[in-house]
């Protein structure tokens, strides 16, 4: 009785959205699959998964914000306090959080695929999508930020150098989709980004 309730529920979504088995299934996996958004700081993760999370009518969670809201401090606090180290052993643990969710859209900071515990999570638990920019644009980004630990008292060129040919290997090993943010507008981009899910 069950099964025949559940063929008639199938067959009548079928029919009022004009849907075949195979995308209907689809669309019921990519619901419930949560879209991680990874890339080097100030390539517009945050920017980005905020507008794909309205548009796709799903939570979004940025794992700094969360850091920072589970630590009641900064990040530059917890830096300063407890070292990169101890920012890793936050951000770990908020990211086992945040990949039990289902259908979420989920900013990461930019060296989360440090660790490897995080890359094998995040790839195992959702989609994940990696932006893109070139060094300059985001050299001019982030000129003037403060609050980033790791371009304090430090060249800003040189370090986003280091960290993006570090961290680019790691971002090519669990992206799904590659998108480069800085050539488009937000709106632009992030309906690049939901036609290229839909495929």
């Amino acid at each position: 009785m069950q099964i025949i309730l559940f063929a008639e529920i199938i067959n009548i979504k079928l029919i009022t959205y004009g849907l075949n088995s195979i995308s209907l299934f689809s669309s019921i996996i990519m619901t419930h699959k949560s879209i991680y958004l990874v890339g080097l700081m100030a390539v517009g993760k945050s920017t980005v998964g905020k507008l794909l999370a309205e548009k796709l009518n799903r939570p979004f969670f940025d794992s700094d914000k969360e850091i920072e809201k589970n630590a009641g401090a900064e990040i530059s606090w917890i830096f300063d306090v407890e070292g990169e180290e101890g920012f890793r052993d936050r951000e770990e643990q908020v990211i086992r959080e945040l990949s039990a969710k289902t259908g979420a859209i989920i900013a990461t900071g930019g060296g989360v695929v440090e660790r490897e515990e995080n890359r094998k999570r995040i790839a195992e638990k959702g989609t994940v999508i990696h932006l893109d920019c070139p060094n300059e644009t985001l050299v001019e980004r982030v000129r003037n930020d403060k609050k980033r630990p790791l371009l304090q008292g430090s060249e800003v060129d040189q370090v986003l150098m280091t960290l993006k040919k570090r961290r680019d290997p790691l971002y090519r090993e669990i992206a799904d989709y590659k998108f480069i943010s800085d050539k488009q507008t937000t709106s632009a981009l992030v309906r690049a980004i939901i036609a290229r899910l839909d495929r």
